[in-house]
């Protein structure tokens, strides 16, 4: 069970809100409103931060916390609970994912409504009652010395490949190029040499597949990593080892479930530290753009406080 954090540990100062229009395909545009009136109910200032690109929404959030902030709420999905993770782990920012993207795993891992109207009133009830549960993230160090904080899953194999081609693409517009992605790298699918160093003990494998699961979900609810545990100070590393293209669709849908981790190509393991190496990989925590391999990734205990 999540742990309760006492109330007089909650900072003072604004709440601050990062929302993503875009989010969802702008479903949710005309719920932001009525959002933040709720939020206000909690008796804080509300500030709205402005940020017109990715980048931007990062640092601005990461310059809301400098500022001294009391809490951090997103309204978007987990590409927009990404970027704030940036900004929250590791402090003593209490935060809050409204639900409100296509793909919303990490909020909905931790126990938020899918709801966003019902996500709002349970974090501003957190807010009156001085309410936080902490939960893990994912830490990860690229060989550059570069670091991220992920929530739900960082992709390093076929998913991850497929993003990569999707974003250097031009044409077309909209979830038609990620099809198209799919079927221009299926065409040239073909395991990779993976070094995998697990608490130090190393395993040299083929895969196709290799996941790394703070949560268990990614991709919209797919259940990668179905049995990870959001507070036990583990990863939870999933890998896919040499299937052939017709294999692969077999065993893709059954992610959903999360029963792929049955089929005898599938390997699963539990660690504390990840070190992950591949040839031309980029890896995709939160379905955002991270780091290329090598990297380490480290499980890091209760790193953020969760208005629930």
């Amino acid at each position: 069970m999540l742990a309760v954090t006492a109330a007089d540990h909650l900072p003072a100062g604004p709440v601050a809100v990062l929302a993503n229009p875009t989010a969802g395909r702008g479903v949710h545009r005309g719920l932001l409103p009525p959002l933040l009136d709720r939020l206000a109910v909690a008796g804080r200032p509300v500030r709205l931060l402005e940020a017109g690109t990715a980048a931007e929404a990062e640092a601005a959030c990461r310059a809301a916390v400098t500022e001294g902030i009391g809490a951090l709420v997103t309204v978007g999905g987990d590409g927009t609970v990404h970027r704030a993770l940036q900004a929250v782990a590791g402090t003593t920012v209490p935060f809050g994912p409204v639900p409100a993207g296509t793909g919303n795993d990490f909020a909905l891992d931790t126990g938020y409504p899918a709801d966003p109207l019902a996500a709002v009133d349970l974090i501003t009830a957190a807010l009156l009652q001085g309410r936080t549960r902490p939960v893990d993230l994912a830490r990860v160090d690229g060989a550059d010395g570069a670091r991220r904080w992920y929530g739900a899953v960082l992709a390093a194999g076929f998913d991850a490949i497929v993003n990569e081609r999707a974003n250097r693409m031009r044409w077309p517009r909209g979830p038609r190029r990620y099809d198209l992605a799919i079927l221009a790298e299926l065409a040239r699918l073909r395991p990779r040499r993976y070094t995998l160093r697990l608490d130090g003990v190393t395993h040299e494998l083929d895969a196709v597949l290799v996941a790394v699961g703070n949560g268990a979900c990614y991709g919209g609810r797919m259940r990668i990593c179905p049995a990870a545990d959001l507070t036990d100070g583990l990863l939870d590393v999933v890998v896919g080892g040499r299937f052939d293209r017709r294999t692969l669709m077999r065993v893709k849908p059954r992610i959903y479930a999360g029963t792929h981790v049955a089929h005898p190509l599938v390997r699963t393991y539990r660690a504390r530290t990840v070190e992950l190496a591949a040839e031309g990989i980029t890896t995709y925590a939160d379905g955002e753009r991270a780091l290329d391999l090598p990297v380490t990734i480290t499980a890091v205990p209760a790193a953020v406080r969760l208005l629930r």
